[in-house]
């Protein structure tokens, strides 16, 4: 069984848990303990810690994340949460990538939603392998000051995860976007291969103008990926390593929000903390806010009928775009009309999430950048 190599929560948190009122999350989650594992079948949510061996010899630590996260008091919430404990780290990085990628794909095959919190972001990676036997195209979202591509020899790290994800077959990835990049971290040939591969990016300085920008990207995301380090030291409580720029407490957990409320999201990691109590307090809300946009999900494309929807035909010269309206959320969505039909993967994916102001852009004659990219890798 998959779930066999995850280890349960440790006495310390057990004791934990057993001192908080029956109001607080820690009363209301179900926990891999030494006694039991939890019912998945009743289980929506699941909470997994992967543990990593550091530079000094030590566990990354997760307790300070749960006591934080167990303290909160939990919204009208009907989703059922399981913590199901940790991953230990393997004999080898390949160990640890296996076991990962198993109990993600176990769970997302019963429709629960992982919320891996681990080390460092490569752990991004096993989690997108995950998706191998679904058979279907993946859209990952990081959340990062820095795009993370290395060179193509090098070591897998979480400064160079995203090149064996580009690279590694089988290649599922269909589209991914960086939130929050810093222009002065990322260096001009990987801005400029983002650009050639058609993918997206958004710097720190546009969402935290106008956040809603990141609203429909988080609503095509399969994998969100958070790293902390993109959250601003003066915010996060990150003094180890001090980040002068960065999204606020209030961005980063309206991000996640973004997430949660994506009917598409079928995992959120969140890694490179620093250990601290001060981010274990941030780190826990932001898993707070994720839960409560999961509570409000509308169930809406790509789970919907296109028939509930108003339609908006916009013609061009050279193209006829056509948009699609939610009478129910307000939203809006683009057709992207597929001319290659050589992957099966990318059939169901018809529609793609856009803004109102990208409508009315349309409606001035300007094509959404988006839209565009999907169709240049539509022809690759």
């Amino acid at each position: 069984m998959e779930f066999d190599i995850l280890h349960p929560i440790s006495n310390e948190i057990a004791t934990f848990i057993s001192s908080l009122t029956s109001q607080q999350l820690g009363s209301k989650v179900s926990f891999h303990s030494t006694i039991e594992f939890p019912d998945l079948s009743k289980v929506r949510i699941a909470i997994i810690g992967v543990l990593e061996v550091k530079d000094n010899g030590s566990f990354t630590n997760l307790e300070s994340i749960r006591k934080e996260f167990y303290s909160l008091f939990p919204g009208n919430w009907e989703a059922s949460i399981a913590d199901l404990g940790n991953i230990y780290p393997g004999h080898s990085q390949n160990d640890t990538y296996f076991a990962l990628r198993e109990v993600v794909s176990a769970l997302i095959r019963q429709r629960i939603i992982p919320i891996v919190i681990g080390g460092s972001q490569d752990l991004t990676y096993p989690i997108y392998r995950a998706y191998d036997s679904l058979e279907q195209m993946v859209n990952l979202v990081a959340i990062d000051s820095r795009f993370d591509f290395g060179k193509e020899a090098d070591h897998i790290s979480s400064s160079s995860y995203l090149t064996r994800i580009v690279l590694d077959e089988p290649n599922n990835l269909f589209n991914f976007c960086n939130v929050g990049y810093q222009t002065y971290y990322n260096s001009q040939e990987e801005i400029d291969l983002i650009e050639k591969l058609y993918f997206d990016s958004y710097r720190l300085g546009d969402i935290s103008s106008n956040i809603l920008l990141a609203e429909p990207v988080f609503r095509d995301a399969d994998i969100v990926s958070l790293d902390m380090t993109s959250v601003k030291s003066s915010d996060s409580g990150n003094s180890s390593t001090f980040i002068s720029n960065g999204f606020t407490g209030k961005e980063i957990c309206a991000l996640s929000r973004y997430a949660g409320l994506s009917d598409k999201v079928t995992v959120l990691g969140i890694f490179n903390h620093n250990d601290s109590e001060f981010e274990s307090n941030l780190i826990a809300q932001v898993i707070w806010y994720f839960i409560e946009g999961f509570h409000y999900r509308s169930n809406e494309y790509p789970f919907g009928s296109k028939d509930n929807y108003l339609k908006f035909i916009v013609p061009l010269e050279a193209e006829e775009l056509v948009f699609y309206k939610s009478d129910k959320t307000d939203r809006w969505w683009i057709e992207i009309p597929f001319l290659s039909t050589k992957n099966t993967k990318l059939k169901k994916s018809t529609l793609l999430s856009c803004s109102h102001e990208e409508y009315l852009a349309a409606c001035n004659h300007e094509i959404p950048e988006r839209w565009w990219k999907a169709q240049r890798k539509n022809l690759l």
